[in-house]
């Protein structure tokens, strides 16, 4: 295979090549929500590899480095959105949210194919580096700083039976399947062609299997528990302002004194949901609590101890009484808090969603709330259904899952889409229902398949009243976590560094 002649420096391809690369990342994130055009992905996927391939590695690092940037401009451009929550102080910050995100998704990008690409002795060899490197930074990105697993590159497959597979694998297995049906386009050739036909027809397979876990029938358990889902639609940039507050806080009051046909085992507010501190809440509670009518209430409020704030959800009974109370573990970096807060907060640098002090402080570990008659539940607030690896830290199996989320910080695109697909993923992931409440939406209930059972759409004012569906038994994956899929990514490559000392590819494509 011939190096193209344009491409003159031994380290950086010239622009041309680079904006190529650029516009592949973006056709490859057209495969996620809400767009989720995933036969358009792995084509490009497919070709960026058959391309990259015939590079240097230096080239290859350089044209990963632009398509990650690309893929993020594509997928997460709404990741300005909350810096014109307030565009008058942060408006200014946004081009550089998203170039910096952008520079770091291409970094991993950058540095998986890369050191992949640098494991093979030709083309072929290259390619299937590559795509092991690349499945390897979804793997180090959903743990690294924290942790940032969002638009991976199995997350293609949310909405499709394909999907079903993160109950045996994990979202990393739905990745390391993307990477492997692209690769079988990057190259032709007989044994290319039967290698191909073998993983298609593999993926075929699972797509089938999806379909039939899918036919089956939303079920729920003899007595199941009875919720209410409120969503008060407090656009973010007028939720604080006090000519707005008492409105919002009416809306939460009215919608949860509604009239039922079926009595409600609890009633769910969304994340930050009231205009006061937990612990500085005057008659507040008593109002809520006299709202459900005797039905508890779950709400997510901030609270305060000494000059430490907390993102967190409480559940009040009929009498006001605070009966389970969960702070926030996994905070949103600069979001919620930044690094070294407290000696930045004495300078006037802060978090800018946290409305109280500098910056949230961390809860102190997973739990899970037993609320009686609404069973044993699961809390996350907003961001923590990202990430799996922090449900499987609760000291037991939960009922079901309760997700209380502001996805107004957001937009009303992609954002809020994208996060509510996660959300199915981690049903899909624990064989778990979840209830999500959502500020501005989307609210509603996810099944165990993660199907959508009901919704209330997005800048909505309403309320959702159905019963819990029943669980399905543990899943391969709630048991084994990521590490089986990441240690075979780990086997794999080392069998590549070794197969490609002792070969030489004769490749069978010209660029």
């Amino acid at each position: 295979m011939r190096i193209p002649g344009f491409l003159k420096s031994p380290t950086r391809p010239v622009w041309k090549v680079l904006g190529l690369s650029l516009l592949a990342g973006g056709a490859i994130g057209l495969g996620q929500v809400p767009v989720s055009l995933w036969p358009v992905a792995i084509l490009a996927l497919g070709l960026f590899i058959r391309f990259t391939s015939a590079l240097r590695p230096a080239h290859i690092s350089w044209c990963s480095f632009m398509a990650g940037m690309g893929h993020t401009f594509v997928s997460m451009y709404w990741i300005t959105e909350p810096f014109f929550v307030e565009p008058e102080i942060y408006g200014w910050m946004a081009p550089f949210a998203l170039l910096l995100m952008g520079a770091g998704f291409g970094a991993f990008w950058a540095a998986g194919a890369g050191l992949g690409a640098r494991l093979g002795r030709g083309p072929v060899t290259r390619a299937l580096g590559i795509a092991l490197g690349l499945v390897l930074t979804d793997a180090i990105r959903s743990y690294a700083f924290t942790g940032f697993p969002w638009v991976l590159f199995g997350h293609i497959w949310i909405g499709t039976p394909v999907a079903q597979l993160a109950s045996v694998t994990g979202q990393l297995g739905l990745s390391c399947l993307t990477l492997l049906l692209a690769v079988t386009l990057a190259f032709t050739g007989k044994r290319a062609l039967v290698a191909g036909v073998v993983l298609w027809a593999g993926g075929a397979g699972v797509w089938l299997w999806g379909q039939t876990r899918l036919a089956a029938p939303v079920a729920y358990p003899a007595k199941p528990v009875e919720i209410r889902i409120v969503q008060p639609n407090a656009e973010q940039k007028l939720k604080w302002l006090p000519q707005y507050r008492d409105m919002f806080f009416k809306r939460l009051l009215d919608q949860s004194s509604a009239p039922v046909k079926t009595p409600l085992d609890l009633i769910i507010w969304p994340e930050t949901s009231v205009p006061f501190l937990l612990n500085w809440a005057g008659d507040g509670l008593n109002v809520i609590a006299q709202s459900g009518q005797g039905v508890p209430i779950a709400l997510g409020i901030q609270r305060s101890e000494g000059d430490r704030y907390y993102n967190s959800l409480a559940v009040l009974d009929k009498n006001a009484q605070v009966t389970a109370l969960y702070d926030k573990v996994h905070l949103v970096p600069f979001g919620e808090y930044i690094p070294f807060g407290d000696a930045l907060g004495k300078i006037g640098i802060g978090a800018f969603a946290a409305q109280q002090g500098n910056g949230y402080s961390a809860g102190k570990a997973e739990t899970v709330l037993d609320l009686g008659t609404a069973g044993k539940v699961q809390p996350l607030i907003c961001y923590e259904a990202v990430f799996p690896q922090d449900i499987r830290r609760a000291p037991s199996r939960p009922d079901w899952i309760m997700q209380v989320t502001n996805d107004a910080w957001f937009g009303q695109l992609s954002g809020p889409r994208q996060h509510l697909s996660l959300s199915q993923m981690r049903a899909i992931e624990f064989g778990l229902p979840l209830a999500r409440a959502a500020n501005t939406g989307i609210s509603g209930i996810i099944d165990p398949y993660g199907r959508l059972v009901a919704r209330i759409g997005m800048n909505t004012q309403g309320h959702l009243d159905l019963p819990v569906p029943q669980a399905l038994p543990e899943t391969l994956y709630a048991r084994t976590g990521d590490w089986p899929v990441i240690a075979a990514m780990l086997i794999s490559l080392l069998v590549l560094s070794l197969f490609a000392l002792n070969t030489v590819d004769r490749p069978r494509v010209e660029v």
